[in-house]
């Protein structure tokens, strides 16, 4: 079995050295105090063993590689460049974004759909980048310093609450630390101010189009008059008023008016949300009509729909002739790839694995083709080159459970019963279940190894239990 990662060395001091942020705005270097970068990125962690195990975490991997994609351009321009950022989708049609310490950045499904163009994405994230590059957190939560910093678990949770779902917060708090912390959590004016200011010099020099940040807060903010009491998210966690409306047309007015043309991955992945919300029928009739109505939009990513919805009905024969027709319009492209290897596999082609294997070759980053191949794999008795597929990429996505659930798989195609329940538990323990990754060590060590092997074992299980330890006298 080839060498894993420690988990908690990953969860607990995976902490990006920190560049400096010379030149930005800053409202005085206070969040030291309260919280060292070794402590924001810990509550960021703790915050997404919770997220992950949560059935509002949108498990797509195009969608989340195609976030990372984005927010990477932006970060490479922000105050902290080298600091290692993780941005990922929740399945929520509130219109919402938010950020945690440390560099982890949410956004809802809600938001992605709404906005009317990739500038207007990446001015979202910008501006949630800098909150953490201002550490804005730790500057909300040095007020409660003087009685005693809550407990890394009560800050991770109340953080998570108080951003993502700020109308339910209260239900989702434990205990009277955490209640205390959530009353700090909602940003000021400033810090909003200031996240505005730096997220607009981030979007200007990747790139981007200025004005898709207050044309973005407009939009938002005269939809929210038109409904009254029924303000997005967004809106609650980001309050928008005229002045700080005025403040960002102010600063872009000078700036030329750049018209970008979106890239094919933002229509594309916009366009599986919407074909995943609707039924499989209501999908069919929708991209029917996008397409053959000649209707406004992107031909590609309307005909990409079309394919998704045909496969959903298992009308394959339909599906093989339009993804031919979708090949035409588009070369070069891991979605449009990841697609058509779907519908060879439906079909049962005889070059699926070889289709796989050379796609897999031309996007070695794109998740969503290493999962196909590896199931691929899997359903052609071929477990071991599956495992060898699999353990690339656990190296290169270490909390990245499905990887961990596809290699304990291979491993029991192959009888290897060790390697089997190890990889499940570290798919439990990137979830947050460490009394399940420490059963699941438990069996592996009673299976049996080498010196190597049952060494690990032994030290991951004194970890983790020191940690669940640690976790039940909080």
């Amino acid at each position: 079995m080839p060498p894993m990662k420690k988990i908690t060395l990953v969860l607990l001091l995976c902490v990006s050295p920190l560049a400096s942020s010379e030149g930005l705005p800053d409202l005085g270097d206070v969040s030291q105090a309260a919280l060292s970068p070794a402590q924001e990125r810990q509550i960021g962690q703790q915050s997404m063993l919770q997220i992950r195990a949560s059935r509002q975490f949108l498990d797509d991997p195009e969608v989340n590689d195609y976030l990372n994609q984005l927010g990477s351009k932006l970060v490479e321009f922000s105050g902290e460049p080298s600091l290692g950022f993780e941005f990922f989708a929740m399945n929520d049609e509130a219109v919402n974004a938010f950020a945690m310490p440390g560099g982890f950045v949410g956004v809802n499904v809600g938001l992605l759909l709404i906005t009317q163009s990739e500038s207007e994405l990446a001015s979202v994230l910008g501006h949630e980048i800098a909150h953490v590059t201002q550490h804005h957190y730790a500057r909300l939560l040095n007020g409660t310093k003087g009685d005693g910093l809550a407990s890394m678990a009560a800050i991770a949770v109340a953080i998570l609450a108080a951003r993502n779902n700020p109308q339910t917060a209260t239900a989702a708090i434990v205990g009277a630390q955490a209640r205390a912390v959530q009353k700090q959590l909602d940003f000021t004016r400033v810090h909003e101010q200031e996240a505005d200011r730096i997220g607009l010099d981030t979007l200007q020099k990747a790139g981007f189009n200025p004005h898709a940040m207050p044309e973005f807060l407009d939009r938002l903010q005269h939809a929210t008059r038109l409904v009254e009491g029924n303000a997005p998210n967004y809106l609650r966690t980001h309050p928008i008023t005229s002045e700080r409306v005025a403040d960002i047309e102010n600063r872009v007015s000078k700036q030329p008016y750049r018209l970008m043309q979106d890239s094919l991955d933002f229509q594309l992945v916009r366009t599986k949300l919407i074909a995943a919300q609707k039924t499989s029928a209501d999908a069919l009739s929708y991209f029917e009509q996008a397409v053959h109505g000649e209707k406004f939009g992107n031909p590609i990513a309307q005909r990409y729909g079309l394919v998704l919805s045909l496969l959903r009905v298992q009308n394959l024969a339909r599906a093989t002739l339009e993804m031919q027709q979708l090949q035409l319009l588009a070369k070069n492209n891991a979605l449009i790839d990841t697609l058509a290897g779907r519908v060879k596999q439906a079909n049962n082609a005889s070059d699926s694995l070889a289709f796989y294997r050379n796609a897999l070759q031309n996007y070695p980053q794109h998740r969503a083709l290493a999962y196909a191949y590896a199931e691929a794999l899997l359903q052609a008795n071929q477990a071991e080159l599956a495992s060898k597929i699999l353990a690339e990429r656990v190296n290169r996505y270490p909390a990245d459970t499905r990887l961990y659930q596809l290699q304990a798989r291979a491993y029991a195609a192959q009888n290897k019963q060790l390697e089997h329940h190890h990889a499940l538990a570290y798919s439990a323990a990137w979830q947050g279940n460490l009394s399940g990754a420490i059963e699941q060590l438990e069996i592996a060590k009673q299976a049996g190894g080498n010196f190597y092997q049952m060494s690990i074992i032994e030290s991951d299980l004194n970890e983790l239990r020191e940690l669940l330890g640690a976790r039940s006298k909080k």
